[in-house]
């Protein structure tokens, strides 16, 4: 069988509060048209409204339900440019790209936010973020950060905070300072996941759920997705899998590498609680980042871990409770009415992956956890792509993405080994 397994057990949060999910029924057969899409996470679902809004007849498969995997259960940040800030990455590609990279992101959080009222999609935006750092020697570079994205990239929505602030904006002395963006903030993503299937569905894209991709192939000028319930063949191919690809497609799988990531909901923490009152999401400097948030209705989400592997943990609320403890050491007895996890599709450089792996056939993944905004926009790049217009999604592909070592066998060992020893530098 050549898909992941999808999730770690735990009904996330997000499904316990988006209500009843529309389903789509498997393919029933072979058939045929312009684009063949395998993967329904937001990629996927994007591409799939995109394309047939333009009309060009559209098939996704889905190997279990819209939002079973990371784009239904993730973190909920839109945040702001690429997962590196810009400049790091200026220092390895030069103002120009770094700038139109950094703009581009700009796009896909403008785009997301536009395209939910524009098709009437509540995904309870929340604005605010803030950026917090661990250890007081990384201030200098926040303070400097937030003067390079003012002056040299046109942001002007990012303010340093010192210790206190950052105290009194979290409710918690747990970090030393760090930024807060008023330019982003956070959404319900499995409500957005749901709303964007709707829309490919309603503009004439076929949707199956519960359709495994066995194989793709691309020859003689022609795209087969093969299923248990049906071939279907195309002119062109999306492989929008991200962490959950398998063996599907070798190039992929050899450049995205599925970690698990999980999160815990408390009960709600009250009006007069402390925790958040501003209502922003947070990220940490931590390599293993922790990220936290409070919902529409009061609870904490939190996620992070410090410990990876192949094997899901044996209890997840245990290890959540611990990380939340460290930043709200009132917390340390809170109710976790929800703990679920799910996998991440990284790269080796934290960069999106987007490739055309066969003739016709693009892949696009990696997000590296900054993908609730670029994934998105990514489907809207893949439609205009098609349309003849290839130049920004080549932005992402000119990127330079290695493959992880080790091949496929040592691969995942590899990974354990790195994300530990990066899990122990962040302690000290």
């Amino acid at each position: 069988m050549h898909y992941q397994s999808p999730i770690s057990p735990g009904v996330s949060w997000y499904e316990a509060s988006v209500g009843a999910r529309p389903e789509y029924d498997p393919l029933d057969g072979d058939t045929a048209c312009d684009v063949v899409i395998v993967g329904g996470g937001f990629t996927g679902l994007s591409a799939a409204a995109h394309l047939a809004k333009a009309g060009v007849s559209v098939v996704l498969v889905e190997a279990h339900r819209f939002g079973d995997g990371a784009s239904g259960r993730n973190g909920g940040q839109l945040n702001t440019g690429q997962r590196a800030w810009p400049e790091e990455l200026e220092a390895e590609l030069g103002f120009a790209r770094s700038k139109a990279l950094f703009d581009l992101a700009e796009e896909a959080k403008a785009h997301l936010l536009d395209f939910s009222a524009a098709h009437g999609i509540e995904i309870d935006y929340v604005p605010g973020h803030l950026s917090v750092a661990h250890k007081p020697r990384l201030l200098d570079d926040y303070r400097a950060h937030v003067d390079i994205a003012a002056e040299r990239y046109g942001y002007p929505h990012l303010a340093f905070m010192d210790a206190a602030e950052t105290a009194e904006r979290l409710g918690s002395a747990r970090y030393h300072g760090g930024v807060r963006d008023t330019g982003t903030g956070h959404i319900h993503p499995l409500k957005l996941l749901v709303g964007t299937a709707r829309v490919a569905a309603q503009a004439g894209a076929r949707l199956c759920e519960r359709t495994p991709a066995r194989a793709v192939s691309a020859e003689g000028g022609r795209v087969r997705v093969t299923t248990p319930h049906g071939t279907i063949t195309a002119a062109r191919g999306l492989i929008a899998t991200n962490a959950h690809g398998g063996t599907l497609e070798p190039a992929s799988a050899a450049h995205i590498m599925p970690i698990g990531s999980f999160i815990g909901a408390t009960a709600p923490l009250g009006a007069d609680s402390p925790v958040l009152p501003g209502g922003e999401s947070v990220d940490d400097s931590r390599f293993v980042v922790r990220y936290f948030r409070r919902t529409r209705d009061g609870r904490l989400l939190f996620g992070g871990r410090e410990v990876y592997s192949t094997q899901d943990p044996q209890d997840m609320t245990a290890a959540i409770r611990r990380q939340i403890a460290e930043v709200y050491p009132a917390l340390a007895e809170v109710a976790l009415t929800h703990a679920w996890g799910g996998y991440v599709g990284i790269t080796l450089p934290r960069k999106p992956f987007v490739r055309e792996v066969m003739p016709n056939v693009i892949s696009a993944g990696g997000w590296s956890g900054h993908g609730v905004m670029l994934s998105n926009f990514s489907g809207r790049l893949y439609a205009e792509a098609v349309a003849g217009n290839r130049d920004r999604l080549a932005m992402l592909e000119a990127l330079d993405v290695p493959a992880f070592p080790g091949g496929r066998r040592l691969r995942p060992a590899l990974l354990f080994l790195a994300l530990n020893w990066y899990a122990l530098r962040d302690r000290f």
